[in-house]
């Protein structure tokens, strides 16, 4: 991948064209692993809403042992978008080009150990399934907090159930733009989608399900395997402003802080 095309996708000045293209790449990571995750574990992870409702479902049935794991799914979904937010925060007050690209590292490298953890699924089920599912769920907190960040909270790409209504929304008002008569319009001023937003919108979801499908045919194929382009391709696009960071001048960077810290 070209360094200056990463560099444009993770700069720290957002613009609508590089939110727009990073999210299809992480909705396509997303699916994918979501899909995979649920072959491998025969839970699906990219949402809390599952997890809540199986939650409470279990509660009611009196499943103790279910509760908890519903539970540990959400603490870690939401210990994964504390984690982003963190390294975001931090590395924003320490001007580095790397402020959104850091969580993604990480991500890559959690994708690569899931690689890892899930060959040994078969051997070590009792204790490694468990751990799977809090890692993907820790993975998908981490990815939807980057996104939702960078993008001001315009997109999100870990679950789709916003991103169809929101669709569905923007569909809604293009035909209510065109039914409106002439007269009636004059009256009224018809409300007209947003055709570039719904290009991102139906790009999300494409990206989504081509990479579930992705996901769940290389899982099926390749096994544990498939993971390694996709942390490959991550790894990638979030390294160059990280070495970017560390050519950085350390004497430039003491003034800066100083310069903050007043």
């Amino acid at each position: 991948m070209p360094a200056n095309y990463a560099r444009f996708l993770l700069h720290r000045e957002r613009t609508h064209a590089a939110n727009r293209q990073l999210g299809w790449a992480l909705a396509f990571v997303a699916g994918a692993m979501n899909a995979g995750g649920f072959l491998a574990v025969q839970q699906y992870t990219s949402h809390v809403t599952g997890s809540l409702s199986m939650l409470a479902d279990q509660l009611a049935l009196g499943q103790m042992g279910l509760v908890v794991d519903a539970t540990v799914s959400v603490l870690a979904f939401l210990l994964g978008a504390v984690t982003s937010s963190l390294l975001i925060l931090q590395a924003r007050r320490r001007q580095l080009a790397s402020e959104y690209a850091l969580p993604l590292l990480l991500e890559a490298a959690l994708i690569l150990l899931f690689g890892l953890a899930g060959s040994q699924l078969a051997r070590f089920e009792g204790l490694l399934v468990p751990f799977t599912v809090v890692l993907l769920c820790f993975m998908m907190g981490l990815q939807n907090a980057v996104v939702t960040k960078l993008s001001g909270a315009v997109i999100r790409t870990t679950h789709m159930t916003g991103v169809v209504t929101d669709l569905g929304i923007e569909i809604g008002r293009a035909l209510d733009g065109l039914r409106r008569q002439p007269l009636d319009a004059a009256q009224h001023p018809p409300v007209h989608g947003d055709p570039s937003r719904m290009v991102v919108l139906a790009g999300l979801l494409i990206a989504f399900m081509a990479g579930a499908v992705a996901g769940a045919y290389g899982f099926k194929s390749v096994g544990y395997v498939f993971t390694v382009p996709l942390a490959l391709v991550l790894a990638a696009l979030a390294a160059v402003p990280a070495l970017d960071d560390l050519r950085r001048d350390p004497i430039s960077d003491r003034i800066n802080d100083q310069i903050n810290d007043r």
